[in-house]
Parts: C-alpha cells; sequence; structure tokens
C-alpha cells in the first residue's frame, strides 16, 4: 500500500514501539491533563468521577442547578460549574483555551457537536461528542470532531458478540470506516491451536493485529505459533468475517 495525503493509518503496537510511531508519522505526544465534560448525564459523572480517579483535572458544567449542586457532593475531586454550555462566553470564562480535552455528554446530540466545534476552534486537543443519529459518524472526520459515541452503537458491539460464531470476547466498529476488530479466544479444540499464522488460509481482507498470551499483548508476525488460551484481535473487512469465525471454531 502507498500512504497519501488525508489517509486514516489505524496502528497496532506495543508500548515500547508507541514513541517510535509518533517519530514515523511526524505527530508529537502530547500529555492530557485538563478536561472539560458538558453534559452531568450518567455518562458525563462517570467521566468526571473515572478521570478524577486517575489524577485529571476536571470541570463538569451541568444546566441544571439542583443537579450541579449534588455532583459537586458526589465528585468533591472535581470542579462542577452550573451554567449553560452552548454558551461560548462561559466556556471561554472557564478557561476552554487551557484544556486538553473536551468531552460533550448532554442529552442533546447537536448541542454535543457544536460545542465541539468551539472547542476546536480553541485548538483544543481532543474532542468526544455524545451523539443519537448514526448518520452524524459518517461527518465525524470531516467536521473536525476527533471521536463520536453512539450508546446504540455500542450496546449492538456487546450484543453482536453473542450471536457471532467462534469465542468473540470483544468487537468493534472503526470509526467512520466499513471495518471491524474482533478479539477471539482460542479454544483447545479450536483449529487455530497449534497453527503457524502464515500457514493460515486467512482472507486477504483481514489481518492479524496482535495476540495477547497470558495478559501480555505481542505483535503476532508470520512465523508466530497460535496456542490455546491465546486471545487473538483481527481486523478485517465485513466481507471476511464468517471465513475468520469458522477459522475459531
Amino acid at each position: 500500500s502507498v500512504f497519501k495525503a488525508d489517509d486514516q493509518v489505524y496502528f497496532i503496537t506495543d508500548r515500547k514501539g508507541v514513541d517510535e510511531l509518533y517519530k514515523l508519522t511526524g505527530k508529537k505526544k502530547e500529555a492530557m491533563k485538563n478536561v472539560m465534560i458538558l453534559g452531568g448525564s450518567k455518562v458525563g459523572f462517570k467521566a468526571a468521577r473515572d478521570l478524577c480517579g486517575k489524577k485529571f483535572n476536571v470541570k463538569l458544567i451541568e444546566k441544571n442547578k439542583e443537579k450541579a449542586f449534588d455532583l459537586a457532593d458526589i465528585l468533591p475531586n472535581a470542579l462542577v460549574i452550573n451554567g449553560d454550555g452552548r454558551n461560548v462566553e462561559l466556556l471561554e470564562e472557564e478557561s476552554l483555551e487551557s484544556m486538553d480535552a473536551f468531552i460533550a455528554v448532554t442529552g442533546n446530540s447537536e448541542t454535543n457537536i457544536m460545542s465541539c466545534l468551539v472547542a476546536k476552534s480553541k485548538h483544543i486537543k481532543k474532542t468526544i461528542a455524545l451523539v443519537e443519529n448514526m448518520d452524524y459518524f459518517q461527518l465525524s472526520q470531516s467536521i473536525g470532531i476527533d471521536t463520536l459515541i453512539n450508546k446504540k452503537l455500542l450496546a449492538a458491539n456487546n450484543i453482536f458478540r453473542y450471536v457471532r460464531k467462534g469465542e468473540v470476547v470483544a468487537l468493534t466498529r472503526l470509526n467512520n470506516l466499513n471495518a471491524e476488530i474482533l478479539e477471539f479466544e482460542v479454544k483447545q479444540e479450536s483449529r487455530m491451536n497449534g497453527q503457524v499464522i502464515r500457514d493460515l488460509d486467512f482472507p486477504r481482507n483481514a489481518i492479524i493485529g496482535g495476540v495477547i498470551r497470558n495478559g501480555l499483548g505481542m505483535i503476532a508476525l508470520g512465523d508466530f505459533e497460535i496456542a490455546a488460551g491465546d486471545r487473538v484481535v483481527v481486523c478485517c473487512l465485513p466481507q471476511a468475517i464468517q471465513k475468520i469465525e469458522r477459522l475459531f471454531l
């Protein structure tokens, strides 16, 4: 493959390779410390709680006054602000431009998208918006928002795990791409057990990205032998899924 300008490329690497990838792609690794969350929904609350637990500096903006006071009581390590996040002046007063990430999870998709666009205009490194309309996923890259989240899609991914053949333990779709990442657990009786990757009749529109063995992630090249208990991460196009599933039966 030949890379071209504006291509969107996904890499799989171990932790040791991350710095080298940044050099290769000309990207700069920047620390994330200050996060602003718009919306005190269940998603917003859990995000704030988890980020505070990891020592991030969190500001949470909630429109409902009573709810804002409740959130302030249960999130002592976050700064909870009662205000309308659609108000650009409010965001600026709360030092939006000093944030490393902006997460919009109100109950209104359009509000989430527009506020993320405001954040992007202030050169915020990472923007995340919760949306209900799946049509917005096709626009995510063109409108400049880094990540879109859809609760129905997340639920569907979990459901699909149980209707897939083979021992699928995780599944996700790449944002704005017609591709899926599947994680299979290799059972003792699986035809994959004991197979060397180069000898597999693997579809051309699929690739094994890595293997997790005994909790350790490894990059799996052609001479790698798959064993029972391995969790194999596969990136593939939809038309290859059935053939891959049969390999893991």
